[in-house]
């Protein structure tokens, strides 16, 4: 008979395991992500794409693989707190010597809560805070790339170009060069800083997503420094700059929250996060993890930053602005700009459907091209707050919608499940309290947010204003996804002639529908538009209401039509002087 292994040996054996499964993921993770510098030379977007998704499904594959193994090893004593608070102390050891132990603390949390189902946290067996104040290994290289000073800008992107090394020739580099060394120059003279670039630092890596390359770095003139990130594009006929972007804003917005995941290939993801939060200081550290692919350990950083907050303010959690939600109910702090989602026990005549299909939609947008236009929802589970920090208004619309989600206990409340988002405002509210400008800017970008997703083959099901938000940036996006579905399910018609007068003055239509049956011409009454914003939105948008634009998009869906869609205005494009 094999003898019983003692408390310590099991806790060594498990931690170990975990180990394993951590290092594995990351091995495999790397591997998908490094396979990116050649899909971009080789214009293979499809590849890019399937890369993307099986990145996006290894985390919970390998997890469910530990989870089982950890579950067959401890057997009896699987939630023995004393085996497990060894293996955290010995798992945290095996972290030392790693570049990535801020990743390896979060798939060590991942696994105790999915056996533990922890509601709140425990400090005991998973990782509240971090174990390391500073990083438990020193940078064995530097994540950039230095470039010493010049007065010759054109010399020193041509070096900087030179430096990736891409295996296809460009189109036209020099040309490009120069329109780059002119943007540069111009952004300068606009900010007062010194002719030449003194230094450059660009990171290792370039940033791969789509169709697009993305070349992130600074330049530091006097005692400005400047963000800098150049765009590559790659046709048939070569590689070319798009654009330079040279702002906080800009480069902020192409690691927008509302876009898919990077692959950039660096092994200290650490030291990357700290070089972009330098260049992007309002992007929160939680977002920039999860731009890179990270979205479980931005998921922590968003969770202890939330506990922060909640530390050291008198907010208290309230019932968000905005129309009530008929599937989901919405709550947030004035001081924070998350809002938390919760799934009612009942949806709202004539919304349909179940707490399912409403998870399934949600990871329909988490595994999709999210086009610039999807809010990247982060799932959490079994949250815990005080009840002090919830407005009795919230716990009252709580306790009647959502009771089989929400615990209030005496001292506490437990939130089973729920999506954090970021916060936006509501277009329906922004248009009233917007200048006239902007609201009618708004109303046009709100088109385009609904070509954007049609494009990606995403129809948003519901376009009432109400859905949409508008970012700190004034880009119109998309936020509900209870109807959500793929676009080439979708049967776009239109609405036939009545034959009779009987027929035209009937309440109900006198045609029949079908379940996935859409009726382009009715959006003008859905989406509550009147008046000026109507006009305006007609202007740019009157495409929408017609059947035959959906069946175009369709088809081009079908044909597997390239789609790319930018991260900034057309207008900052660079000039060319030749057909590409």
């Amino acid at each position: 008979m094999q003898s019983r292994l003692t408390d310590s040996r099991l806790a060594n054996l498990g931690a170990n395991s975990i180990f394993s499964g951590f290092k594995e993921y990351q091995n495999q993770f790397n591997q998908i992500t490094s396979r990116a510098k050649t899909r971009f030379e080789n214009r293979d977007w499809e590849g890019i794409q399937a890369d993307s998704n099986e990145r996006l499904d290894l985390y919970r594959k390998i997890a469910d693989l530990i989870v089982g193994e950890i579950r067959d090893l401890l057997e009896d004593r699987i939630q023995d707190m004393l085996v497990w608070a060894g293996m955290k102390a010995v798992y945290s050891g095996l972290m030392t010597g790693r570049n990535d132990w801020d990743l390896g603390e979060t798939f060590y949390n991942s696994i105790t809560r999915r056996i533990f189902t922890t509601v709140g946290v425990n400090s005991q067996i998973e990782f509240v805070d971090t174990d390391f104040e500073i990083p438990p290994t020193h940078s064995r290289q530097p994540i950039y790339r230095t470039y010493s000073a010049t007065a010759n800008i054109e010399a020193l992107i041509d070096d900087i170009l030179s430096s990736f090394d891409f295996q296809k020739p460009f189109q036209n580099k020099q040309h490009d060069i120069r329109l780059v060394a002119s943007e540069i120059s111009a952004c300068l003279k606009k900010v007062g800083a010194l002719r030449i670039i003194e230094r450059c630092e660009m990171i290792s890596s370039a940033f791969y997503r789509g169709q697009g390359a993305y070349l992130v770095g600074r330049l530091f003139s006097g005692s400005h420094v400047v963000p800098i990130c150049l765009v590559l594009h790659h046709q048939s006929n070569g590689i070319f700059i798009d654009t330079v972007l040279l702002t906080e804003n800009e480069i902020s917005i192409v690691f927008s929250f509302t876009r898919s995941y990077f692959l950039v290939d660096i092994p200290r993801p650490f030291d990357l996060v700290a070089f972009l939060s330098a260049i992007m200081p309002r992007k929160r550290i939680a977002e920039l993890y999860i731009s890179l692919g990270f979205n479980k350990h931005g998921k922590t950083e968003l969770y202890r930053n939330l506990l922060n907050y909640l530390a050291t303010t008198n907010d208290h959690f309230e019932i968000a602005r905005g129309k009530k939600g008929m599937v989901m109910t919405v709550f947030t702090l004035p001081g924070y700009d998350r809002v938390f989602k919760l799934i009612k026990d009942r949806f709202t005549y004539p919304k349909t459907g179940n707490r399912g299909t409403v998870m399934s939609k949600y990871y329909l947008i988490f595994k999709h091209d999210r086009a610039g236009r999807l809010v990247d929802a982060q799932e959490f589970e079994y949250l815990k707050f005080d009840r002090s920090q919830f407005s009795a208004e919230l716990l009252q619309e709580l306790q009647e919608v959502a009771a089989q989600t929400v615990e209030v206990e005496e001292d506490f409340v437990i939130i089973k499940h729920a999506y954090i988002e970021r916060r936006v405002i509501p277009l329906d509210i922004y248009v009233e309290e917007a200048t006239e400008e902007a609201a009618r800017a708004a109303i046009v970008d709100y088109g385009n947010a609904i070509k954007d997703m049609a494009a990606t083959n995403i129809f948003p099901g519901d376009m009432m204003l109400k859905n949409f938000g508008v970012t700190r940036h004034g880009r119109v996006i998309f936020y509900d996804y209870d109807e959500v579905c793929l676009l080439t399910q979708c049967n776009f018609r239109k609405i036939p002639t009545a034959r009779t007068d009987d027929e035209m003055l009937s309440p109900e239509p006198w045609y029949s529908v079908g379940e996935n049956d859409v009726f382009p011409e009715e959006f003008r009454i859905f989406m509550g538009l009147s008046g000026d914003l109507l006009e305006v939105f007609c202007e740019k948008h009157e495409d929408l209401f017609d059947a035959v634009y959906w069946r175009e998009i369709q088809e081009q869906i079908k044909n597997k039509a390239l789609v790319h869609i930018f991260p900034y205005p057309q207008e900052k494009r660079l000039v060319r002087e030749f057909d590409i």
